[in-house]
């Protein structure tokens, strides 16, 4: 059984299980994972019969040459009524669709085209497939993860007081493409001196000046697949108050990564970072959750906060990245990528963590 076909089968189980007749996947990253098709319009079905790949007639030789899974249907009609002409619901009474993604006028497109359906709004279906990765998706991601590590390590030696957060930007995004990368895996922070204290600092046109701490958080993807690594480093000399910060989130950080395992809480792992911070006594300074699922998506299950009721699953890989933040003095955060095993975790990124003083 192919790979597709495979998670296919896995799907169609979930359907049985909630008394489905048929799914129709309408996030393209999704449908990239059950069909490999990688193009910009697509949905898919996926009935107990059948496998549908709808796209438009721009895409004719790419859906041949991509998917070999499933019935391609190329029009030059909307997708959802496509469906209706082609027959894809054919033999199906209830049909799930995913909530999160359908918008309202779609779902109205839906019910006008196949009346008598009863459609039925679902959440983490595929989420949950996604949750333990297959050794492809594993070397899709290493190498990701090689990139963003080698790309760390040259722009490291770029960093200077004088040059402009968007200029580092965009070295990163130029030299993670000339290593191999399809895209960055979302715009780069850099984030430097006081702005350090926004945990999502995107880059921006303050100058880098000496005595800052810069915050690096990036990553890119390899055949769909993310890497996401964050590390900060300081220009000259540090502070006290710099060195006791870098070193409590170094130790969260550390000691998060010794207790992570699949078949624990995400909301303890959580804790365990939580609790070396607030006991150094930055507690609310760490206003983020730990980390996240990591694959397809930049941020997929689990979710790892103190409200998460998520458990952790071997075979997932997870980000563990605690920070702390203080408005008007800057912020630290350390993340790697880990693959969680039934006993531990293998950390998957390699970038040095030391306080790197340039």
């Amino acid at each position: 059984m192919s790979t597709f076909a495979n998670r296919v089968a896995r799907l169609r189980t979930l359907l049985a299980e909630q008394r489905l007749d048929a799914f129709i996947v309408t996030s393209l990253t999704h449908l990239r994972y059950l069909t490999g098709f990688t193009g910009t319009n697509g949905l898919g079905v996926v009935s107990r019969r059948d496998v549908f790949l709808l796209t438009d007639s721009r895409y004719r030789a790419q859906a041949a040459q991509e998917v070999r899974s499933a019935r391609r249907i190329c029009t030059q009609r909307p997708l959802l009524e496509a469906m209706a002409e082609h027959h894809c619901l054919a033999y199906c009474k209830r049909a799930g669709f995913e909530s999160h993604v359908l918008t309202f006028q779609q779902y109205r497109v839906l019910r006008k085209s196949f009346p008598g359906k009863l459609f039925v709004p679902t959440s983490g279906f595929v989420e949950k497939l996604l949750l333990v990765k297959e050794p492809a998706e594993l070397a899709a991601m290493r190498a990701a993860m090689r990139i963003s590590d080698r790309v760390f390590g040259e722009i490291v030696t770029l960093l200077r007081p004088g040059i402009r957060e968007k200029d580092v930007a965009a070295e990163i995004t130029y030299r993670q493409h000339l290593s191999g990368a399809d895209s960055d895996a979302f715009d780069p922070i850099v984030a430097s001196g006081d702005r350090g204290s926004l945990p999502h600092g995107r880059a921006s046109n303050r100058i880098l000046r000496r005595g800052d701490l810069v915050t690096l958080d990036f990553g890119c993807t390899v055949r769909g697949y993310h890497s996401d690594l964050t590390r900060t480093v300081a220009l000259g000399r540090v502070t006290r108050r710099g060195r006791e910060v870098y070193r409590l989130v170094y130790e969260a950080q550390q000691a998060a990564i010794a207790a992570a395992r699949g078949g624990m809480r995400a909301s303890e792992l959580d804790a365990v970072a939580r609790r070396v911070i607030t006991d150094g006594g930055y507690g609310p300074a760490f206003s983020h959750s730990l980390g996240h699922g990591l694959g397809l998506h930049n941020h997929e299950r689990p979710r790892i906060s103190s409200l998460s009721t998520d458990t952790l699953t071997a075979g997932s890989v997870i980000t563990v990245e605690p920070g702390i933040y203080i408005p008007g003095w800057g912020g630290v955060r350390i993340e790697d990528d880990v693959l969680l095993t039934p006993t531990g975790n293998t950390v998957l990124t390699t970038a040095p963590k030391h306080l790197m003083v340039l």
